[in-house]
């Protein structure tokens, strides 16, 4: 979906501070390691549901390896006099009409609206690319993501099994 690749759209948070949402660019490399060093161990656990310090070349690699077919990345930059990377979100098709979606926001823009900015974007690209449902796995205790699911406005269905809940989202 080449449209994919180059979109961009401008949200106003809670707060009233614009955030653009936008593909990921192979320039945001350094941006995005930037991003990761500025998110806790916490919310690391809640995203990874372990622990992470760092990630390998290899893993990076495979963040930035987006074909905005199978796998699209958008992220959340603040603009200003220098221009943030403040969160991510994602999906990758696990079969025919079906994507996993994942996110991740630093600690300090969390309970901003950004999650729920990225959600709904990517499901509109997803919808646009013929997907008809995004599933997630979150850790029972993520309750702000949770919320960000209930609230989104799609038809959701959950099933909670050993402390994470499946997430299913369905775009039609």
């Amino acid at each position: 979906m080449a449209e994919a690749a180059t979109y961009s759209a401008t949200e106003v948070l809670r707060d009233e501070r614009p955030v653009n949402i936008r593909a990921l660019r192979p320039d945001d490399r350094n941006a995005l390691i930037a991003a990761i060093g500025r998110t806790s161990a916490d919310s690391f656990y809640r995203r990874f549901f372990g622990v992470k310090h760092e990630f390998t070349k290899q893993q990076i690699a495979s963040f930035m390896n987006i074909d905005f077919i199978d796998h699209v990345a958008l992220v959340a930059v603040m603009e200003g006099e220098r221009s943030t990377i403040v969160g991510g979100g994602r999906y990758v098709v696990v079969k025919p009409g079906t994507a996993e979606v994942a996110f991740a926001i630093v600690d300090e823009y969390q309970g901003h609206g950004i999650g729920a900015a990225l959600l709904r974007h990517l499901a509109a690209i997803a919808r646009s690319a013929g997907l008809v449902e995004l599933v997630a796995e979150v850790l029972a205790e993520n309750a702000p993501m949770l919320n960000v699911f209930k609230k989104s406005g799609l038809d959701l269905s959950t099933k909670r099994e050993s402390g994470v809940v499946h997430v299913t989202l369905r775009l039609i």
